[in-house]
């Protein structure tokens, strides 16, 4: 398969510039108008907003306007939201999160109806591994030899941890093994990580830090670690999943919430996002970064295994499904 672009409880709250109120709005700072919107977002695209909210505030829609932030593990953020944390804006690992949001009445069903179905961002599943990768990591088989660390995040808080699993069992399933063997492979892996982190963020600080020989991870975080002087190489595993982040305006948002969201599918700001480690969605600027973002893989996409509607609940539901199994056999918590 060719790389396909698909047609597929709160975190620490960083206060910039003002307070907000409670759903974004306006207020006054030296005597000017100002308007603030909540931005809510699961926690690797932070680096990417330290760039993208100083671009929109030089542009004539974000003059004036502040932000509050808050970031952290996308299950964990979409369910702050729906239990009542202030959100214009939410940004999440994967659509199931937003779709929370829908089914609570707190996010339009018809989000995902623009140009790029609320696709703001794409990125994929790499290995980062040691400097000159002594353990000689290449494919996924590689990584449930004896002795070989695995860390990844826990996947019933963590979006990203759902996508490493998606790429691990899709990528079996395109070596030809069965359904049921490629379950299987999950519960070898899961054999091999020794410790379970809330968010990708934090998996990449425990690998970092110098825990595990292989770190499943965002193509974007494994190279802005590389950018910020971590000892780490990037392997393209020869197949994994295009991971693509959905972002959606709540219901009630301020003007100007939408008006960021248009703005960041521009090709400014989808520049500024290349710049920071994703895959761009718009043909144009992904050309430009080509050389940067190589497909070395086999890349596939959710609904090439199943899609999310099927994937959440065979593996990942908190009750009944591969992963809580397999979980519930390490005495990991699934709740």
């Amino acid at each position: 398969m060719n790389r396909l672009q698909a047609t597929g409880i709160a975190a620490a709250l960083v206060l910039v510039g003002v307070t907000a109120t409670a759903c974004g709005g306006s207020g006054t700072a030296n005597g000017a108008p100002t308007k603030t919107i909540n931005l809510v977002a699961y926690s690797t695209p932070e680096a990417s907003y330290k760039e993208l909210i100083p671009a929109f505030a030089k542009t004539s829609a974000g003059d004036g306007v502040e932000f509050t932030q808050s970031y952290g593990a996308s299950g964990d953020q979409s369910k702050a939201v729906e239990a009542g944390q202030a959100a214009d804006v939410v940004h999440f690992a994967l659509e199931p999160d937003v779709k929370r949001l829908v089914d609570a009445g707190k996010v339009a069903g018809s989000w995902d109806e623009g140009p790029q179905q609320g696709i703001v961002a794409d990125t994929e599943v790499v290995f980062a591994v040691r400097k000159g990768n002594p353990k000689g990591i290449r494919t996924w088989d590689d990584l449930v030899k004896p002795g070989v660390e695995v860390i990844t995040p826990n996947p019933f808080s963590s979006g990203g941890a759902r996508w490493n699993i998606m790429a691990a069992y899709g990528a079996e399933i395109d070596e030809g093994r069965t359904p049921d063997q490629a379950r299987a492979y999950l519960s070898d892996l899961f054999h091999h990580v020794p410790v379970q982190d809330d968010k990708a963020s934090a998996s990449l600080t425990t690998f970092t830090g110098g825990k595990g020989d292989v770190l499943l991870a965002y193509e974007q975080d494994a190279l802005a670690a590389q950018a910020a002087g971590e000892d780490l190489e990037i392997v393209y595993p020869p197949q994994t999943i295009l991971i693509q982040t959905p972002i959606a305006v709540t219901k009630g948002a301020p003007p100007v919430a939408k008006k960021f969201v248009d703005w960041l599918f521009t090709p400014q700001a989808q520049t500024i996002l290349a710049e920071t480690g994703y895959r761009s969605v718009l043909p144009s600027v992904e050309a430009k970064y080509a050389a940067k973002y190589p497909d070395t893989s086999q890349t596939f996409t959710i609904e090439d295994v199943g899609g999310w509607d099927e994937v959440m609940a065979s593996f990942f539901d908190p009750e009944h499904s591969v992963m809580q199994q397999i979980e519930s056999s390490l005495g990991v918590s699934t709740s």
